[in-house]
């Protein structure tokens, strides 16, 4: 089967599909990859055509309020929907849509006749159990929760109007704006396979069939070791911390290098920073700096993770079973700290606008010295063990794939 993956938006939001696409790609399947520029090398590395999404998402760490984040999407899939249309080819047999991707997605899979499903990073159909993930993560109540949660699917429709109407303009198709769209797929029970864990979100009772819940899809890389430099800094001493922001808090990088440096030495522990999209740096026997390393092959080796709660570094400092102190910028951040800390797996989440050293220092002894966030840790990291996200896609595929009346219960 030729499958086309289409994701768009930051580094966390593009890695865990080149880990789903080696997976289909070992099962004998060609498996392209539509993403930014800025993601090509992610892709190829993966050993995974790459096809080129005319948008970019970088410039976007910044932003931190909810309008500016609205005007910021609405920017860039205006952008994104230039061109989509030319990532498909015509033998092409399966649509393999992220949340970003799925409302420019379903267009081009109507024009062309592809079946498509669904791969997402993040909850996005209402449910009683909790709040929209943009919202952050107290509950309103049950009702509530499903009302804010059709009011935020709104909201998204008109972010995606405008590439929407230019999208179906250039296919030749008739006009349908956005929420129509989505409206048909629910109807039609379109499927979507979530790609994390039940450890930290179960699927909920409310929710309509085709919405599945799948476990992790982790990110490909095939590094075996970790560079020289950071290798000898572990050896040196305690465990350390890690600190990092992702792709998030660009222009904060001497203020929040300065104020990690602070924290830890309050704490009286040794620290790694990822410079990031923040640009973190500092020097010192007890802090290196570090760039991008592998996940899986740092966070084992650590006392805890300081960390924005996007949801795959999230994911990996749970796979690691090891506490984090989350510190959500903004998005579906929020959410996932809440999460980690119902859990048990870190400490209660400190806004990144109300982030300090002194309120740093005191989460990260707590989430260190304090066995009980270990333990949780380590027992959420148990039951990721026992999920095989591509294996449970590439299950989904032979089902929604199978004839008519040959379809496994």
């Amino acid at each position: 089967m030729r499958i086309l993956i289409a994701a768009a938006g930051s580094r966390g939001d593009v890695a865990p599909y080149t880990g789903l696409g080696a997976g289909l790609r070992r099962a004998g399947h060609d498996v392209a990859v539509a993403t930014t520029n800025a993601f090509a090398p992610l892709v190829r590395d993966a050993g995974l055509e790459f096809r080129s999404l005319p948008a970019d998402p970088r410039g976007s760490g910044g932003v931190t309020g909810k309008r500016e984040l609205m005007r910021a999407a609405a920017a860039f899939i205006t952008e994104l929907g230039q061109g989509f249309a030319d990532a498909m080819t015509d033998d092409t047999d399966l649509l393999m849509l992220s949340a970003t991707t799925a409302p420019l997605g379903w267009h081009l899979a109507e024009a062309t006749g592809t079946p498509s499903v669904g791969v997402y990073l993040q909850p996005t159909a209402p449910t009683g159990d909790f709040p929209p993930v943009v919202t952050g993560s107290r509950s309103l109540g049950r009702r509530a929760n499903r009302l804010a949660g059709r009011f935020a699917l709104r909201m998204a429709d008109r972010v995606y109007e405008q590439a929407v109407a230019e999208l179906r303009l250039s296919l030749g198709l008739p006009a349908l704006s956005a929420s129509g769209m989505r409206r048909r797929q629910e109807q039609a029970n379109w499927p979507v396979l979530h790609g994390f864990s039940t450890a930290l979100v179960p699927r909920p009772s409310d929710w309509r069939p085709g919405l599945e819940v799948v476990g992790n899809w982790w990110p490909h890389d095939d590094a075996e070791r970790l560079p020289p430099d950071l290798e000898d800094f572990l050896g040196a001493g305690p465990r350390p911390v890690f600190i990092g922001f992702g792709s998030m808090a660009a222009g904060e990088g001497q203020r929040l290098s300065e104020l990690a440096v602070r924290a830890l030495r309050l704490a009286g522990l040794r620290g790694i920073l990822q410079s990031g999209s923040a640009g973190l740096a500092a020097d010192g026997d007890d802090v290196l700096t570090i760039g991008d390393v592998p996940h899986a092959l740092l966070f084992p080796r650590l006392a805890a993770v300081v960390h924005h709660a996007g949801a795959g570094t999230s994911a990996a400092a749970l796979r690691a079973g090891i506490p984090a102190v989350t510190v959500p910028v903004t998005a579906d951040q929020p959410f996932w700290a809440g999460r980690l800390a119902a859990l048990g797996a870190a400490t209660d989440p400190i806004p990144f606008r109300s982030l300090t050293a002194e309120r740093l220092a005191d989460s990260l002894g707590r989430a260190v010295r304090q066995q009980t966030y270990a333990r949780a840790a380590t027992d959420a990291a148990r039951r990721l063990r026992t999920e095989d996200g591509a294996a449970q896609v590439l299950g989904a595929l032979r089902h929604l794939t199978a004839p008519q009346g040959h379809r496994p219960a």
